[in-house]
């Protein structure tokens, strides 16, 4: 295929990506789900689920996956390409926007609720893996009981650290108490679930060295950037005017520290996500405010979009083809929701929170939404799951990332969010 042949399609895929979110969205608020729930809807309709199975030889056609010798297609490598940047600039923009002043006083609070989070559905997932094992084709052949625990226990104790930002962003709390609280709560969750899938992967091949790498290279990443990037980044608010204009040259020193960031933390093996974060983070206020004023709507609108389609364009709903699938699908769903939802739910009132509070926390952790579809797509790129696994746990991801803001909305409501705008205020 030429590269023009590419360029063409590639031109046309996105015109089709950015129509169906948008028709979805508009679709979703409807029914009270945010704008980034309904491009994950959009991502698994644009699938195999629906039209592959409305009209398969287009599907086909748009979204080839791999060529006649099996290889994968160019177009759809051009795809992963253009979601894996718009990841990393929307989880760069979640840090610039992260209020860690307000989690300062609040750690105790956050590891409270973050390792509830962690060890209910992580040990719920072990035992899930081990129970149902033999009920299903869900694991590769060469992979260990133990090794398919911990990956189970892992991709069930994930949180939608991105999802679970943007609703708060859409709602207007993210710089709240409660939103903090969450946040905080959410990124430890999957820095640590992370951590397991090194494991995981380290066990598989054989060599500790992944895992060593990747939790050491992750501490040590994070310790150079907020200790030592952080004071020297506060240059960058010298490109800043005081009608909050950024210079292009600054703007550009901001990005290059960003794609350092994801290099380094996508080598070591944490995900490049991280990397940006903690780039995000690290950015001084003034740049950072007008930085998100420039990125946010590209970012947002058209590049994140794109991630969520290629996510669903693995997802095949017609794989669950029997009553024992269905089966194993309704427990993990089930068990996803008691041991994320409810064990949140209860830590963050043990903690010392409101109890509309600590249901809201509870709603917002249990979805997995976008990090949960990563930490799949790596097993099924690595050979850990199976496709049936695969789609029983997007189905998961969906469900209770559905939930949420419906949920969300009915518990906490936009008076209560904006009751505690203006408190912390």
């Amino acid at each position: 295929m030429s590269p023009h042949d590419l360029t063409v399609k590639l031109f046309l895929q996105l015109a089709v990506i950015l129509a169906a979110c948008r028709v979805c969205g508009w679709l979703g608020r409807r029914v009270g789900q945010t704008q980034v729930v309904s491009e994950m809807m959009t991502g698994v309709l644009l699938g195999p689920s629906l039209f592959g199975l409305l009209a398969p030889a287009a599907q086909a056609w748009l979204f080839p996956k791999t060529l006649s010798g099996g290889d994968p297609h160019p177009s759809m490598l051009i795809l992963y390409a253009l979601s894996q940047i718009g990841l990393v600039l929307y989880m760069f923009l979640i840090g610039m926007e992260f209020n860690h002043r307000l989690i300062l006083g609040r750690v105790r609070h956050a590891s409270l609720v973050s390792g509830a989070g962690i060890a209910v559905p992580m040990a719920l997932g072990a035992v899930a893996a081990l129970t149902l094992r033999g009920d299903a084709d869900l694991f590769a052949p060469h992979v260990t009981p133990g090794a398919a625990a911990l990956y189970l226990g892992a991709a069930m104790s994930i949180t939608a650290f991105p999802m679970l930002a943007r609703i708060l962003h859409e709602k207007g709390i993210a710089r709240t108490r409660m939103g903090t609280l969450a946040l905080a709560a959410g990124s430890s969750d999957d820095a640590v679930a992370w951590c397991l899938l090194a494991l995981v992967l380290s066990y598989l091949e054989g060599s500790w060295m992944i895992a060593i790498l990747a939790i050491g290279g992750g501490a040590l990443y994070v310790l150079v950037m907020l200790l030592l990037g952080r004071p020297l980044l506060r240059v960058l608010d010298r490109g800043v005017d005081g009608h909050g204009r950024i210079a292009p040259g600054t703007l550009v020193a901001g990005l290059l520290v960003l794609m350092l960031g994801a290099f380094v933390t996508d080598a070591v093996g944490i995900y490049a996500v991280f990397g940006a974060f903690i780039a995000g983070i690290a950015m001084p206020g003034r740049f950072a405010d007008a930085a998100i004023g420039h990125l946010e709507p590209l970012t947002t609108t058209f590049l994140l979009p794109v991630f969520f389609v290629y996510s669903g364009l693995n997802t095949q709903i017609a794989l669950l083809d029997s009553p024992a699938i269905w089966r194993v699908a309704v427990i993990l769903v089930t068990l996803s929701i008691v041991g994320k939802g409810v064990a949140c739910l209860l830590a963050a009132r043990v903690s010392g929170e409101a109890w509309r509070e600590s249901v809201a926390i509870g709603v917002l952790m249990n979805a997995r939404g976008l990090m949960e579809l990563i930490i799949l797509n790596i097993g099924l790129q690595r050979g850990v799951i199976t496709p049936t696994l695969f789609t029983i746990m997007v189905l998961m991801a969906v469900v209770t990332t559905l939930m949420a803001s419906p949920l969300f909305e009915l518990v906490y409501g936009r008076r209560t969010a904006a009751a505690a705008q203006e408190q912390t205020a």
